[in-house]
């Protein structure tokens, strides 16, 4: 059983080794995501409010105001941040396409940052775009989710590659610190191998599992809730920009108690009818997300239609809540983020290192035929 087991991990770890890598390389360095675009777009995506005594300007205002600052475009959701650090993001739907654009705005100045730019320009949202689809979405039309669902198969080979190597060195812990630097290189390159993969396997599984999940929930939304071709052609707005955007506010902290705002999701589809306030509370979790509670609103009259607290929630919906955290690794700090950063390169030195035992094995066993040809003639 072990032998048959250690054949489908290497053929497992063949048919993933470089959309993993990429994947591996990619999701590193979006652990950083914020930091890099600051370095990039230090005038758009940052700000230079921390040390002062500033507030956000009233929803209402900084509503209207992209609204009017961008006639042929409608709001389709929105980042919010009050760190006076990080810039809000805006993103919008351009009039008679179904494209999103994003743009940077200071809400504590009331004035937008940047122009409308597509929502993959950036360096660090096209390395985002690549490691969830490697780029290949677009590629053919018959299959116009191919990207997503590679993505997907790989995410669960990657899972059952870590699983698998697991019960493989069942008896990973006797191997913690061994690594014999003096042995001949195939020693070494195993020794290597079997060492990173039991130091990376926590943050691995983690990483597969979470990967599998967001997978699988956007080709569900993009295959079974998109199934026409297209989607819907944005031509006017859907929601009463009359509305006391403040006051729903207001009522999304008596409804949630301690909700802090973090993401308003408008509709910009004909099915959509609500207006949305995403937020993160306080609980013990230190994995909970920071869109852990929602309250819904009606589009057109604001009466508030919805809540939800991920803490009175179930178990399994708390632990899908955590994904998001656990899969960027941004719930301990700037440690848990070196951590990941570290951690999610492994599979690219375990595919180095596999590929080498690999072909090894392969050369060791058709020089042995070769060898036995040769006696027999």
């Amino acid at each position: 059983m072990r032998k048959t087991l250690f054949k489908w991990h290497s053929a497992m770890a063949l048919i993933a080794i470089l959309p993993l890598a990429v994947m591996s390389i990619t999701g590193s360095m979006l652990v950083f995501k914020f930091e890099i675009d600051s370095l990039l777009l230090p005038t758009q995506a940052t700000l230079t409010y921390q040390d002062q005594d500033v507030q956000r300007q009233s929803m209402n205002v900084l509503v209207n105001y992209v609204a009017d600052t961008h006639p042929n475009y409608e709001i389709g959701s929105w980042e919010i941040f009050d760190d006076g650090y990080e810039a809000d993001r805006v993103y919008l739907l351009k009039h008679g396409t179904d494209t999103w654009f994003k743009t940077y705005l200071d809400p504590y100045a009331g004035k937008m940052l940047s122009e409308p730019v597509g929502i993959h320009s950036d360096f660090t949202d096209f390395i985002l775009h690549l490691h969830y689809t490697l780029l290949l979405d677009d590629v053919s039309k018959t299959f116009p989710h191919m990207g997503v669902v590679i993505g997907l198969v790989v995410a669960i080979l990657f899972t059952l590659l870590g699983v698998s190597g697991l019960v493989i060195y069942r008896r990973f812990w006797r191997r913690f610190f061994s690594f014999r630097r003096q042995a001949p290189r195939l020693v070494m390159m195993s020794d290597l191998h079997k060492v990173i993969g039991i130091w990376s396997a926590p943050v691995l599984l983690a990483l597969g599992i979470t990967g599998v999940y967001f997978n699988a929930v956007e080709y569900y939304h993009e295959a079974f809730e998109h199934q026409e071709d297209e989607h819907h052609i944005v031509s006017h707005t859907m929601f009463n920009h009359s509305l006391d955007f403040d006051a729903m506010m207001t009522q999304s902290h008596r409804a949630v108690d301690g909700l802090k705002p973090t993401y308003w999701l408008f509709p910009f589809e004909p099915e959509q009818t609500s207006i949305t306030i995403f937020g993160s509370v306080a609980d013990a979790n230190p994995f909970i997300s920071n869109y852990a509670a929602t309250v819904s609103f009606d589009a057109q009259s604001g009466k508030q239609t919805f809540a939800y607290d991920i803490r009175t929630a179930s178990t399994l919906d708390r632990v899908i809540d955590s994904f998001r955290k656990l899969h960027f690794g941004h719930f301990a700090g700037l440690t848990s983020k070196i951590i990941w950063c570290i951690m999610g390169l492994a599979p690219v030195l375990l595919g180095f290192t596999g590929l080498y035992l690999w072909w090894q094995r392969k050369r060791k066993k058709l020089k042995s035929k070769k060898n036995r040809q040769l006696a027999l003639s």
